[in-house]
Order: structure tokens, then C-alpha cells, then sequence
């Protein structure tokens, strides 16, 4: 059941980007720049993803703020929003968005910060429609965020994710972000770009009981900012890899339009 909202004053979008940012150190050992000799001990599928996510070079950064565009399933109707996100390692992330449902807005934003998650959202900016937070909640997040890591592809660079080739495409990365096992399953092409990002999410997919489901993404474009290529037009839900997934399970589709990395 969602737990009432405390009534600390929230961390705002603007505050998460401008907090501190872990050590480039912590990410990947050396001067701070992502370092081609530095994934020589990795398999040969995770350094082709890694050179084609990071030019050489590249200030590893701990935080993304990201503009998007996109349509929102609820329920059986898809509605357009607008959108911002900013990620922030290992703190977590916010993502607050405007959708449209009959021409009205529905402002609100979903967050996942230092353990704490929520989300909440009104009508017009005033009458609730929807607001949870709790454990549940909290964890569901904590796998978005986990799989959002395709976006801040330095935090891949860490030497503590265990990489595994699965076959001459997919590829696992396992490690433990925000209080939670990951196992994120990658599917790239010959050039090491993105396909598909695969991961079992605590969540309601059937909207009743929270449990482990198979949540994924179709990355259907890719875009460079700042020396970083991420996936930047996308679909995601639940019961991936399933026909389920483009029959009920998928609910969310966009394009990234702007990505910021920081460095601070």
C-alpha cells in the first residue's frame, strides 16, 4: 500500500544536479578521462559497448540532466508529455514531466533519492491523482535507475560490475546500485550500439502485488553528447521479450532531446 509523504522539503531537480559528484577515481582508475587501456581485462563484448558509449578521452562524468519528449500509456490510451531527468550517482535520480490527458495537464514527477523514492502527481499542478512512496516504491525505482544507466554510461566503467558474455551479442552486467542487486542484460549490434536493455524490475505488472518482473527497452536511435552516445529514442514496459510486451506491457515511449553530462 503507498505510505504517506513525508513533509521534508524535497531535493529539486536543479539541487540533485548541482550536489557533489562521486570521485572520477571511483569510476574508472586514473586521471579521470576515460582510458581505452583501461578495458583490456574486460570481455571483448563489454569493450565494444564501452568504445562506442564513451569517446576516448571523455571526463567520466557521475551525473546526466536529460530534456525528452515522448507519449505515456495509462491505461489504454497514450498521452504526449514533456519532460525532464537528471541523474545523479549514486544519489539517484528525478524525473518530472508534464503529460496531457484531454487537453488538461498532469504535473508531477517520480524520484528516487538517497533511498527515498516517491511519486506524485495532480491534475492541473493541484488535485492529486496519484501519490506513493514506501519500500516498494523505492525498490521499483531503484531498478529504472539502474537500467537508466545506459544514459550515464561512465558508471559502467566501474571495476566492481562483473561482465558476462552471454553470446556473440548480449552481454550481463551485474553490480549492486542504490540497495539493489543488478543484472542488466545487454543486446548490441556488431558496432557495440545498444539494442535492447533487459532487467527483472520489483514492480505491479498485472497492477496488483509488487513482484519481480522482465522490464526492457528497444533503443531505436542513438545520439553523442559531450563525447557520450546513449540511446536517444526509446520504448519500454513490462513482459519484455513476450507478445505481451507490445500487446500490454509496453507504456512508455521517447526521444531524448538534449543530454548534459556533469562533471562537477
Amino acid at each position: 500500500m503507498p505510505q504517506p509523504l513525508a513533509h521534508a522539503t524535497p531535493v529539486t531537480p536543479e539541487t540533485l544536479w548541482q550536489s557533489p559528484s562521486v570521485s572520477a577515481e571511483v569510476l574508472l582508475p586514473g586521471d579521470g578521462r576515460f582510458d581505452l587501456t583501461a578495458l583490456t581485462a574486460l570481455p571483448p563484448l563489454a569493450q565494444r559497448y564501452l568504445r562506442w558509449a564513451i569517446a576516448p578521452g571523455t571526463p567520466l562524468a557521475s551525473a546526466v540532466r536529460l530534456q525528452m519528449h515522448g507519449t505515456i500509456k495509462l491505461g489504454d490510451q497514450w498521452h504526449r508529455f514533456t519532460g525532464e531527468e537528471v541523474i545523479r550517482w549514486p544519489r539517484g535520480m528525478i524525473w518530472r514531466a508534464t503529460a496531457w490527458m484531454q487537453g488538461l495537464p498532469i504535473v508531477g514527477s517520480d524520484r528516487l533519492v538517497d533511498g527515498q523514492g516517491d511519486m506524485r502527481w495532480k491534475l492541473l499542478g493541484l488535485l492529486p491523482v496519484m501519490q506513493a512512496s514506501g519500500e516498494d516504491v523505492a525498490k521499483s525505482a531503484a531498478g529504472r535507475v539502474q537500467g537508466e544507466a545506459v544514459w550515464l554510461p561512465s558508471v559502467l566503467c566501474n571495476p566492481e560490475i562483473i561482465w558476462t558474455e552471454l553470446n556473440d551479442s548480449q552481454l550481463q552486467a551485474d553490480f549492486t546500485a542504490f540497495g539493489e542487486p543488478a543484472h542488466l542484460t545487454l543486446t548490441l549490434n556488431v558496432q557495440g550500439a545498444i539494442q535492447q536493455v533487459a532487467l527483472q524490475r520489483w514492480g505491479q505488472p498485472e497492477g496488483d502485488d509488487y513482484h519481480y518482473g522482465t522490464f526492457g527497452v528497444i533503443a531505436e536511435a542513438s545520439s553523442t553528447f559531450d563525447g557520450y552516445t546513449i540511446p536517444t529514442r526509446i520504448r519500454a514496459g513490462w513482459f519484455f521479450g513476450t507478445d505481451r510486451f507490445e500487446r500490454e506491457g509496453e507504456f512508455f515511449r521517447c526521444t531524448i532531446d538534449r543530454a548534459r553530462f556533469g562533471f562537477h
